[in-house]
């Protein structure tokens, strides 16, 4: 039995399953949240400790300049709808899991994002958290009065000064504000209830907040930094952080430099759990599990996905370029880390391999074999980068039935009987959760 046991969570979309595949036929119908219900409810079996869910603003035409791949292909993409729902849909449907929704300080003024988060915490009883993007995209900027994304520093910039704004929001009610006194008949004793008078460069608002205290105070928080300035964010703010790594090395040299950025802002940086991106391929023979991911990664519609993909949360269209040719070294106002991720083996690679070796590009490290034999990587991953756990996820941001079955039900017993995962909850809330071990 281990004495330290790793984190896990899964990162999924409000969006379509793998839908031409012959295991998965409903292409997302009905949108009522019932197939993700379900998706929670086994990985809250397998002792899970949160799932998390992305979410973009727009339909993207980053890739050829067009709509069409986006909505031909569906896979991880459009049609993508609202997580906060949803979240609040699992969170009544389930008693111990965490449920993170991803929510863009561009889509909502900081009174309604501080109020939305407080009724979902309560919902939930303690269990939410959330996701804070900023945005990478032109056509989400669009959608919101913009003709375009603000530079990445000045977004950067507006976010310090809207968690300065939700962080007062949710402090605007005193923890013992509501007292619930029959006899004088005082629900609320108001001279525990504050406004802020919020007066900043890009935001203003009066306050309180008009809802009562959640039990976390306030949503657990995630974030995935990757440029300098995105990093010291998320060692200000975060609970858990996201990262897409690269390798062994870059996992452990990450999780080094965010444990530095936290002590330097006065933070313990155990208190900041680092969760690294993974896909793990399973069969019940490694040259199995092998052979099920080429036959996805050397596709046509492979390809397409992928490029559409990182177009649109590059905002670089990938159509330009050829196939066969090697690809320029590019730089971005959108999604640097993604696009990093991508290219960082591209030295005198074609795109059409770069696009292949892109089996794993939303994984931090390879992990395809049978359910002992992956876990026999994870073990040895966490001893070598003195990690906290992983955030596990499908090819191209996919959901599929299939795939969390395989997990929750051949992987994760795997790790459970080796003793470095969870076994049972323990805990209350999300934020305990995630700081049990």
């Amino acid at each position: 039995m281990k004495d330290k046991k790793f984190h896990l969570g899964w990162f999924m979309n409000f969006t379509s399953d793998l839908w031409t595949g012959p295991f998965e036929q409903a292409g997302g119908a009905p949108w009522d949240g019932q197939f993700y219900v379900e998706m929670a409810k086994n990985l809250e079996r397998a002792c899970f400790d949160f799932i998390m869910m992305e979410d973009k603003l727009a339909v993207s035409e980053a890739y050829g300049g067009t709509k069409e791949t986006v909505l031909k292909h569906a896979f991880g993409m459009v049609p993508k709808h609202d997580p906060a729902p949803l979240a609040t849909l699992i969170s009544a449907s389930t008693q111990h899991l965490g449920v993170v929704a991803t929510l863009s300080t561009l889509g909502y003024p900081p009174f309604l994002l501080a109020r939305l988060c407080s009724t979902i915490d309560h919902i939930s009883h303690g269990r939410f958290g959330w996701n804070i993007v900023t945005s990478a995209e032109n056509a989400a900027a669009q959608n919101f009065g913009l003709d375009e994304l603000p530079p990445r520093e000045d977004r950067y910039a507006m976010a310090d000064e809207y968690m300065d704004l939700v962080y007062q929001l949710w402090d605007s009610w005193e923890p013992d504000a509501v007292v619930i006194d029959r006899e004088r008949g005082v629900h609320t004793d108001f001279t525990k209830v504050h406004e802020i008078n919020f007066h900043g460069k890009y935001y203003k608002c009066r306050g309180p907040l008009n809802t009562a205290p959640s039990p976390q105070g306030r949503p657990t928080f995630l974030q995935a930094g990757g440029s300098p300035r995105g990093r010291d964010f998320a060692a200000k703010h975060s609970d858990a952080i996201i990262t897409l790594a690269d390798g062994v090395d870059g996992m452990k040299a990450y999780r080094e430099d965010i444990r530095g950025r936290a002590a330097a802002q006065g933070r313990n940086p155990d208190e900041i759990k680092v969760m690294y991106l993974v896909i793990p391929t399973l069969g019940e023979t490694t040259e199995e599990a092998v052979a099920r991911r080429d036959r996805l990664t050397t596709s046509q519609a492979f390809a397409e996905q992928t490029l559409s993909l990182l177009s649109s949360i590059t905002d670089i269209d990938f159509s330009q370029f050829d196939l066969d040719s090697t690809l320029p070294h590019l730089t971005t106002n959108g999604e640097q880390g993604s696009l990093d991720k991508f290219q960082q083996s591209g030295s005198g690679k074609t795109l059409r391999e770069l696009i292949y070796d892109s089996a794993d590009f939303c994984s931090s490290y390879p992990l395809c074999g049978t359910p002992s034999s992956v876990a026999d990587e994870m073990e040895w991953l966490m001893d070598e980068v003195g990690g906290d756990g992983f955030l596990i996820t499908l090819h191209n941001q996919g959901v599929s039935r299939r795939h969390v079955i395989e997990v929750t039900d051949g992987l994760i017993p795997e790790l459970q009987r080796r003793g470095v995962v969870r076994t049972e909850y323990t805990q209350n809330t999300l934020r305990e959760t995630l700081r049990e071990f």
